[in-house]
């Protein structure tokens, strides 16, 4: 008995280990590296925002006495930043490294000076020179799967400061100038790190967070971009692993599991790459599977007068042994595919195979309808993926088409003069549906300002790889505001 409690209590342990390593054993369904190239044109976008964060800097009164000097300095501002020597690069295993070295800052403030029976005010001109700044980001996964910086590390120095006086009495409290200048480096170097520390921890984790993790792609499915580990950061590149899988919002908690082959990606000559394995697809098709949208019903004006026409020869027989009064009565069809449709990637390109369920029905005026056949629809399409901006879409060609009766191989064979006008109008009638869903595409998760240019899609064997170089539509400054 003892044995078996102490076993009974070794499995309750393990098992969340071992559901937990499964877990996290899961190929990603879609990844996405950026560069260091692409960091080079994030960079100047960083830097312009470091400058703004700057340059917002609100600096403390100072008061003091010095011999026979009162003093008070107040309106503190900086009025022009040089990062003339900022670099943005990968911390391996990290994050991101923001480095600022030999630059300058300009400010302005107001002093009021008491000396003896004189009082002064007037404006004070300084300048910083040999700032450095530096500013390690470190990224994570957070509970909800989305990137976030986890913490900042952040050390300013400034080698020195100069200020010069204007008014009647400049040139006599110029002696005050190292005093003050003093004093003023020490507050600007205790402001630089808490303001960029602000400026990564809130601004610009709230600008990860209009991320979607889990977002609507139209009435019936969603798409679930959640980080399944956290960010792998070398020198060369940060590359991101997402469960890149479609849900049915009808029943978002259902999960498909993964047994496609792991997207690899070793290129590094664009900005950012995309890699898509072929779950990503069958989790799409699936979802609207599960919704139902893979059914059908071709009836009336719907219906081609030709294939009608050719409907009813076929199953003249069968109509007149059931009535001769139905032979006139309008023929459906009633195509609903039977099973998730099955994607597969090569290096010559990505195919779709769907299987469905035909049925033949007579519809007799105010009588139910009469089914005259049930065959199996097999069909091959071409799949053609596409990238605009950072929307993906798919667009659908008839590859092969093949229909054979449930029934018998003697039916097979009569179905044989409905394989061309079937084919033509399942071209013509169901592609264009199918298109018509997938033409608007699904968003990669990327924030909003920041789109793929000048595309370049590769097929793999498992997996599809889009090499692409980054636009910025809006400054970071307004993609952060934006997701305020």
């Amino acid at each position: 008995m003892f044995q078996l409690r102490m076993t009974s209590c070794l499995l309750s342990l393990l098992f969340p280990l071992i559901f937990s390593i499964m877990a996290a054993a899961q190929p990603a369904g879609c990844k996405i590296r950026i560069t260091d190239k692409g960091l080079d044109m994030l960079k100047y976008e960083t830097q312009k925002f470091v400058e703004e964060e700057l340059t917002n800097i609100s600096m403390p009164e100072m008061k003091g006495k010095e011999g026979r000097f009162q003093y008070t300095i107040t309106n503190v501002k900086v009025t022009e930043l040089n990062l003339t020597h900022a670099e943005l690069r990968f911390i391996p295993e990290v994050g991101l490294l923001f480095d600022v070295q030999n630059s300058s800052i300009s400010l302005s403030f107001h002093r009021r000076i008491l000396y003896w029976f004189f009082y002064d005010t007037g404006n004070i001109n300084a300048s910083a020179d040999g700032v450095n700044i530096n500013t390690a980001l470190n990224l994570i996964r957070d509970e909800e799967g989305r990137l976030k910086i986890n913490n900042i590390t952040c050390d300013a120095r400034i080698a020195k400061m100069r200020a010069k006086f204007s008014g009647t009495l400049g040139k006599v409290y110029g002696f005050l100038a190292s005093f003050l200048t003093t004093g003023m480096r020490f507050l600007l170097n205790q402001q630089i790190c808490p303001a960029l520390n602000h400026a990564a921890l809130v601004h610009v984790n709230s600008m990860l967070q209009s991320i979607p993790v889990r977002s609507e792609v139209d009435h019936y499915i969603g798409i679930d971009y959640s980080l399944i580990e956290d960010p792998v950061v070398t020198s060369r590149s940060l590359d991101m692993h997402f469960r890149g899988m479609f849900f049915d919002l009808s029943d978002p908690n259902d999960t498909l599991a993964n047994y496609a082959i792991d997207p690899v990606i070793r290129e590094y000559d664009r900005m950012v790459y995309l890699a898509l394995s072929e779950y990503f697809f069958d989790s799409g098709m699936h979802s609207y599977f599960k919704a139902g949208i893979f059914q059908m019903h071709i009836v009336n004006e719907k219906m081609p007068k030709d294939l009608q026409m050719l409907l009813r020869t076929t199953y003249f027989g069968a109509i007149m042994m059931l009535n001769p009064a139905l032979v006139d009565a309008p023929m459906s069809l009633q195509i609903a595919v039977n099973s998730p449709p099955k994607t597969f990637i090569k290096t010559s390109g990505a195919t779709v195979v769907m299987t469905a369920i035909v049925k033949v029905i007579v519809l007799p005026p105010g009588q139910p309808p009469v089914q005259l056949s049930s065959m199996t629809m097999e069909a091959k399409f071409n799949a053609k993926v596409s990238m605009k901006e950072k929307r993906l879409a798919v667009h659908a060609d008839l590859r092969r088409f093949k229909i054979f009766s449930n029934q018998s191989a003697l039916e097979s064979l009569a179905l044989i003069p409905l394989q061309a006008p079937l084919k033509t109008m399942l071209q013509m009638s169901v592609v264009p549906l199918i298109n018509n869903w997938t033409k608007r595409g699904v968003r990669i998760p990327l924030a909003d300002g920041m789109d793929f240019i000048e595309e370049v899609v590769e097929y793999h064997n498992g997996f599809i790889l889009i090499g692409a170089n980054l636009h910025f539509s809006k400054g970071l400054r307004e993609m952060i505001a934006g997701s305020n």
